[in-house]
């Protein structure tokens, strides 16, 4: 099986206040695609609109949150009119205090992807240039350095997103070509002015969703592929065990019409064989790992369509605050820079992912033990004769895949359940959003380990149950899928250190180079 290559593409993600997909975020955040924004003209005149609105109450002393008031709690505070101007440029300011991580590149372009998206709805009251200066960020990978902690996502992720809009003014750093530089410096090698930031535009960058939701679009495709993943690897070890495959029968899954369920199901159909009678010497039942893999990886199946909508719906929305009513010319002050909906998605989303994890290590734990794999080797040893008593197969392995299960289990906790009151009981209601985002971003890689070293097993075991009986072959997609594992993992007879071949099976994971059940 040839790896599966990136899908470069010259067809731009083009911002202009339509539709977008999380596979559009995902294309951006990898650079398979380049972003562009909208040159139509009602598009741009639309911007225009909005932000010539503004301009116009402003000369004629009108009230705008944020813009003639302090923020937050100081929205009582009136800022004199000479002040105006620098009020945006404190917003970022003061809010320049992350910590953690450093969001990775591709999670970063996926932020200044969905910042732009939903500055190019129309309701910001932000002008073109501020547009452009986004996407020129994306066309040169100008990518600024995001600390990943400090947002409790209400009022928007307003501390990461501080980063973005200093860097589109020239400050703080970015990572560019391989280096961390001054934003500043690269700035000016690319021929780009600094921003000087319009009164609500340092509002209208920050008081949004765009870290969480652009982490939750990277997670649904991440968990999406896993699906596929952990079901393939559940008919290896059924193949590998010696398992029944009749138990995914399909009248049998039409008595219980859940649709991802049934999906799952008919994917095991197509990788075993099932037109056989199970054999005498069979188990009636299989454990539930292996009988029960259906109902366990139909939830997150399940679960995605509806995750998918959530995320996507908070991509392509206005979520800052206050809105600019262009056409109808008011200011509309509210709250959707709640990220609630990313929240419960996100908390949802790693629940299931997690389920899978514990799925899989719960068959591994079937297919090391002689007691429970159906005449294979302890701890799949393929070592024989006097030098197997010295040899330990992948013992190692199991330990490792329980640790990060549980790990990936004890991630569970919903963070969108701990609202905390902040900024003088001003916030005091808030969502977590980027909190879950990251959470079930650390299930995912927990669970992407323990679907790797799932595929060693999967090497290992197929291999040795073939061994024992010529009749155990997969369907064709499973078979070319095992010779690919073959060509990439020797088979296991003296011990060795087994973390570069686990790494590497990583890394194919998460550039998705195995075509997995496509329909």
């Amino acid at each position: 099986m040839s790896p599966r290559s990136p899908q470069l593409s010259d067809t731009p993600v083009r911002f202009d206040g339509g539709r977008l997909t999380l596979e559009d975020v995902g294309a951006l955040s990898r650079r398979e695609r380049p972003a562009e924004l909208g040159t139509a003209p009602a598009f741009r005149q639309r911007i225009a609109k909005g932000a010539a609105f503004l301009d116009r109450l402003l000369a004629e002393d009108g009230v705008i949150y944020g813009v003639t008031t302090g923020y937050g709690d100081s929205v009582t505070v009136s800022i004199p009119p000479a002040l105006i101007a620098e009020l945006p440029h404190h917003l970022y300011t003061y809010h320049g205090i992350g910590a953690g991580r450093f969001l990775t590149p591709e999670e970063t372009r996926a932020v200044l992807a969905t910042r732009l998206a939903s500055l190019s709805q129309g309701f910001s009251g932000v002008g073109v240039p501020l547009l452009t200066q986004l996407e020129l960020l994306l066309k040169h990978d100008v990518l600024p350095l995001i600390p990943a902690e400090g947002s409790v996502g209400a009022s928007g992720d307003l501390t990461p997103l501080s980063y973005v809009a200093a860097v589109l003014c020239g400050e703080r750093d970015v990572w560019h070509r391989g280096e961390r530089k001054p934003a500043a410096q690269v700035l000016k090698e690319l021929g780009i002015a600094p921003l000087k930031l319009r009164p609500k535009e340092g509002l209208a960058i920050m008081n949004g969703t765009a870290v969480m939701t652009a982490l939750a679009c990277l997670a649904w495709e991440r968990a999406e592929y896993l699906s596929r993943l952990a079901t393939r690897l559940t008919a290896f070890n059924v193949l590998a065990s010696a398992g029944n495959a009749h138990h995914f029968d399909e009248t049998l899954f039409a008595a219980k019409p859940h649709a991802g369920q049934q999906r799952v199901a008919a994917r095991l159909r197509a990788d075993l064989v099932t037109d056989r009678p199970p054999r005498n010497e069979q188990r009636l039942q299989d454990r539930y790992s292996l009988r029960c893999a259906p109902h366990v990886i139909g939830v997150l199946e399940d679960a995605l369509p509806y995750f998918r909508t959530l995320i996507e719906n908070e991509l392509n929305s206005a979520n800052d605050n206050p809105l600019i009513d262009p056409d109808g010319e008011r200011v509309l002050h509210g709250g959707h820079f709640y990220g609630g909906h990313i929240a419960f998605a996100m908390d949802g989303l790693k629940n299931a992912v997690a389920n899978v994890a514990d799925l899989l290590d719960r068959q591994l734990a079937l297919l090391v033990d002689p007691r429970f794999n159906h005449g294979l080797p302890a701890n799949l040893s393929a070592s024989t004769g006097a030098r197997a008593a010295i040899n330990h197969g992948l013992k190692a392995a199991q330990i490792s895949v329980s640790a990060w299960t549980a790990e990936a289990l004890k991630q569970t906790m919903p963070a969108s359940v701990f609202s905390r009151s902040t900024e003088c009981h001003n916030q005091d209601k808030v969502s977590m959003g980027t909190i879950a985002a990251r959470d079930c971003l650390r299930v995912l890689e927990l669970t992407e380990q323990v679907a790797a070293a799932m595929l060693i097993a999967a090497r290992q075991g197929v291999t040795l149950r073939q061994r024992l009986d010529a009749d155990a072959k997969p369907g064709p997609a499973m078979a070319a899928m095992h010779a690919d594992l073959e060509a990439r993992i020797p088979l296991l007879v003296e011990d060795r250190a087994l973390d570069g071949e686990l790494q590497g099976l990583i890394t194919a994971i998460r550039r998705r180079e195995w075509r997995l059940h496509e329909a």
